[in-house]
């Protein structure tokens, strides 16, 4: 899928039809000058919102760190030698 480039103006000029590309999954990007660009991502309400499984995930995830049950790495050596033990 190709990636669509949109000026700022031609943006605002084609706010709907931009808009609907982006709804149907076309990847969006909006130069505002040559050093800033945007994307247009498509979201949900689900997006937003912690739902009460995220929340659970969270809730046993920061258990388990509180216990000592992961892992600390420190620096990228440290980080690939653990990657590379696997």
């Amino acid at each position: 899928m190709a990636v669509l480039n949109f000026t700022s103006r031609e943006f605002r000029s084609q706010q709907a039809h931009v808009f609907e590309l982006a709804d149907r999954g076309e990847k969006i990007i909006i130069r505002r000058n040559k050093k800033q660009a945007y994307t247009l991502v498509p979201i949900s309400d689900d997006d937003l919102t912690i739902t009460p499984e995220l929340q659970a995930r969270i809730d046993k995830s920061r258990a388990e760190i509180k216990a000592g049950k992961c892992i600390s790495v420190h620096g990228k050596e440290e980080l690939n030698a653990y990657l590379d033990s696997l």
